[in-house]
């Protein structure tokens, strides 16, 4: 049975190619919705063919109904044999199945997780094995030997083009805007072993602290990165008047101190002492009398 709409590999024998209605109310009793319009009928033999219905399924996009009429080669009507639901040319489908070990991506361990290499893995190629001798033994984990299985070359070649072309890589958007190269920065601390002349660990905490970085890599927290004059922020923000609304102020009232304060009473102009207002008469001039028609008395 096959839901492709490809041209008809064989003549379908018209008992066959003439039952669409049988198809399509097969199709109608199975009670899974609406049926779409017919695409088609495929010959799947001399006494079989598949009639192709659009499927109006919510989520089912480009999937097709399937139905298989048989009918013998002697006889003048076919029978309805099987339905099924499947996936046309332009269907919306899920990725093919891949086993779990090949399903794990970068980033999926978790804590507690175990993750075994392959077997046969050919990153790895087997290491010292321990001889029973304390001297040697004790030389040989010191210079790294110590170890069931090590990197092979192919292993680090493998890890040094990843490195290469990830994040701190010299082609990276940072590595290109630097203005300097990690190889020539305090903070680079190389790998040993063979992967030193090329790879370093990134001990700047503001940078990419941590991380295996590429030695032509670097950014803009190299150590000797010195900041332009007038770099930075400014110590007091800039004055905008624009930004300040300017209010009309009444003129002030100027009060008159308290010592000076004005009264009712008219002011007192005192005349001067040689002006005196009462004129005193001459020595020789006695006074005409106290009362009126009383003559003064004389000696």
């Amino acid at each position: 049975m096959s839901a492709q709409s490809a041209p008809e590999l064989a003549p379908v024998r018209p008992v066959l190619a003439d039952a669409v209605d049988l198809a399509r109310q097969a199709l109608i009793d199975l009670g899974e919705g609406e049926v779409g319009a017919h695409l088609g009928v495929t010959s799947e033999g001399e006494c079989a063919a598949t009639h192709r219905f659009a499927a109006q399924l919510p989520g089912y996009r480009g999937w097709q109904w399937a139905v298989v009429l048989a009918a013998d080669p002697e006889s003048d009507h076919a029978t309805v044999s099987e339905l099924a639901l499947l996936p046309g040319p332009d269907a919306l489908t899920a990725p093919d199945w891949l086993p779990w070990d090949e399903r794990i991506r970068p980033g999926d361990l978790s804590p507690g997780d175990l993750l075994a290499p392959l077997p046969g893995d050919p990153r790895l190629v087997p290491g010292y094995v321990a001889t029973g001798d304390p001297a040697v033994d004790e030389v040989a984990l010191e210079v790294g030997l110590g170890r069931k299985q090590v990197m092979s070359l192919e292993g680090r070649l493998d890890a040094a083009e990843r490195w290469r072309e990830g994040d701190y890589g010299p082609d990276s958007e940072m590595a290109k805007a630097a203005p300097s190269t990690c190889e020539l920065c305090g903070f680079y601390l190389p790998l040993s072993g063979s992967l030193k002349v090329a790879f370093g660990v990134c001990g700047n905490e503001m940078a990419a602290d941590g991380h295996v970085v590429y030695a032509e890599y670097g950014c803009g927290a190299h150590s000797d990165t010195t900041l332009p004059t007038g770099a930075g922020s400014p110590q007091f923000d800039a004055y905008d008047d624009g930004a300040v609304e300017m209010v009309a102020l009444p003129e002030p009232k100027v009060e008159a101190p308290a010592d000076e304060a004005p009264t009712d009473e008219a002011p007192t102009v005192e005349a001067p002492a040689d002006e005196a207002s009462v004129v005193e008469a001459p020595a020789d001039e006695a006074p005409t009398s106290d009362a009126a028609g009383e003559p003064a008395s004389t000696d």
